[in-house]
């Protein structure tokens, strides 16, 4: 799994040949190499949390119907103590999969290797019928319950578990080869230590790190252009266009823990990136609590930020975009319709009205929006913001933005994917504040994205909407933004979901 493609190796003289102009480079970001290397990681990959998450759910719906199967063929269709017979199935499914949890046996390595662990999967399963057969015997129902039924259950899912994994182990196998399932890393700090880290990592078998690249904000003199075979692809404040451009999972900061200031730099820049973010403990003498570290193998990091709505979060979220989205087009259908035609007919143009904003990890996203101002003067890029009595908004316009109404077409959005229901709200891409962007008035401001912006938040809930024309709201609503990314849960969702249309009723801000 950590075998590395000769394609992501350079040496110093590949590097010198692309790199570009010192003009070019501030002009364009991140040089011509780091731009080739984050141009084959655009496509997300696949999480091992997330298929070790699906293989626990798939056995035991196996394990289960195969438990079924066998009663059904052996004593009839639920003919003798069918409920008795369907909950022993059931609750040996479960304790199967608890049991395999325990003992590790959906960690990374154990599904690449399932012959390996053959004697443990062998007795987690011998265990589940010891404990069932011990329940049943201190409950006196074991003689209600079929030997010999149990007895092929045993043979049977044996079987089903091994073919199981035998099978995903060559998928996982064929992903990773193909770059679908791993965790891209990138190593931040060069030298010796970055060395170190690196070959330590790579002795590592069967972990799931792809090492993309190396930055570091020291020159060639201090940290060598190629560290164990990686290029050096620029500074840190490089890493930040580099990590919008590729499908970064995971920073590992190579510099020692004493380096106190150096890291704190270091974290102030990266931490509005939406990564995990580990500290490497592997050449440190400070010995912290056990519970600290975080291991890639036997690697020791230390946690300093994680990805905000990860893996099955995320998976959570998305169902709930996709449900309350449906449910609001359906409810809200009735005035779509009627807005639309109350546009057409106080004004000439379209009915809907796109405008590009910026959208998870800073890329631009298209934004839908019922048109509220006259064709020939509207601003897609916000650069002038809608004030009070504005004379480009039409009489219907005034109307539909004072009610939010104008948004309801982002359920769309929410439905596509693009935005979340739920989240910070995108401003548009070229939004100012007295001649400044917002991201030039508040330090952090692109923390806002690291999850994907919402049709409604936090900040909106709480009275922050509408035109932002001081640098104080644009620094509340961001503080709000943040407070929401780092207390996220499907509950706080739901709750601000249903405070909105109550929210709304106060138009003060909007016009």
């Amino acid at each position: 799994m950590n075998e590395i493609d000769p394609a992501h190796r350079f040496s110093a003289a590949s590097v010198r040949k692309f790199e570009m102009p010192a003009d070019d480079k501030a002009s364009s970001g991140i040089n011509e190499v780091a731009r080739r290397v984050a141009a084959q990681y655009r496509k997300d990959t696949m999480s091992p949390v997330l298929v070790s998450g699906v293989l626990r759910l798939v056995e035991c719906g196996l394990l289960f119907l195969s438990g079924l199967a066998i009663y059904c063929w052996y004593l009839g269709f639920f003919e003798h103590l069918p409920w008795a017979y369907a909950a022993a199935i059931a609750a040996a499914s479960v304790l199967a999969v608890l049991l395999l949890e325990v003992c590790d046996q959906y960690q990374l390595a154990a599904l690449m290797q399932p012959m390996k662990n053959a004697g443990r999967i062998l007795l987690v399963w011998s265990g589940t019928f010891a404990l069932m057969a011990l329940a049943a015997f201190f409950l006196k129902i074991s003689a209600t319950y079929s030997r010999a039924l149990f007895a092929a259950w045993f043979g049977v899912g044996l079987l089903m578990i091994f073919g199981l994994r035998l099978a995903l182990s060559r998928l996982i196998r064929r992903w990773a080869r193909d770059g679908r399932m791993e965790r891209r890393a990138v190593i931040v700090g060069g030298g010796k230590a970055a060395e170190t880290l690196i070959r330590a990592i790579e002795k590592q078998p069967y972990n799931d790190i792809r090492i993309c690249g190396i930055f570091d904000d020291r020159d060639d003199r201090r940290s060598p252009p190629i560290v164990a075979g990686y290029p050096k692809l620029g500074t840190v404040s490089e890493l930040i266009e580099f990590a919008r451009i590729a499908r970064i999972d995971m920073l590992i900061v190579s510099l020692p823990i004493t380096a106190e200031k150096r890291v704190l730099q270091l974290l102030k820049k990266l931490w509005v990136l939406p990564v995990d973010i580990r500290l490497s403990a592997h050449s440190s003498a400070l010995q912290f609590r056990p519970r600290a570290y975080s291991y890639i193998g036997s690697v020791p990091m230390l946690d300093v930020f994680d990805k905000p709505i990860n893996d099955w979060d995320s998976v959570a979220k998305r169902a709930f975009d996709i449900v309350f989205s449906l449910l609001g087009i359906i409810i809200f259908s009735p005035i779509m319709v009627a807005t639309a035609i109350a546009i057409k007919l106080d004004s000439k143009g379209p009915v809907l009205f796109k405008q590009k904003r910026h959208g998870f990890n800073n890329e631009v996203i298209e934004v839908y929006k019922f048109r509220s101002m006259y064709v020939d003067q509207c601003d897609p890029t916000a650069r002038n913001p809608v004030t009070k009595n504005d004379p480009r908004v039409t009489r219907v316009g005034r109307f539909i933005r004072k009610t939010s109404i104008d948004e309801l077409p982002q359920f769309f959005n929410a439905l596509f994917g693009s935005l979340s229901l739920v989240g910070p709200r995108p401003h548009a891409v070229a939004a100012q504040s007295h001649n400044l962007l917002y991201n030039e008035v508040v330090d952090g401001y692109f923390a806002r994205h690291k999850v994907k912006p919402g049709v409604t938040g936090w900040a909106q809930i709480n009275g922050w909407r509408g035109e932002m024309d001081t640098q104080e709201k644009i620094r509340r609503r961001t503080e709000y933004d943040l407070y929401y990314i780092e207390n996220w849960s499907i509950l706080f969702d739901l709750k601000i979901l249903i405070l909105t249309p109550f929210r709304l009723l106060n138009t003060e801000n909007a016009y």
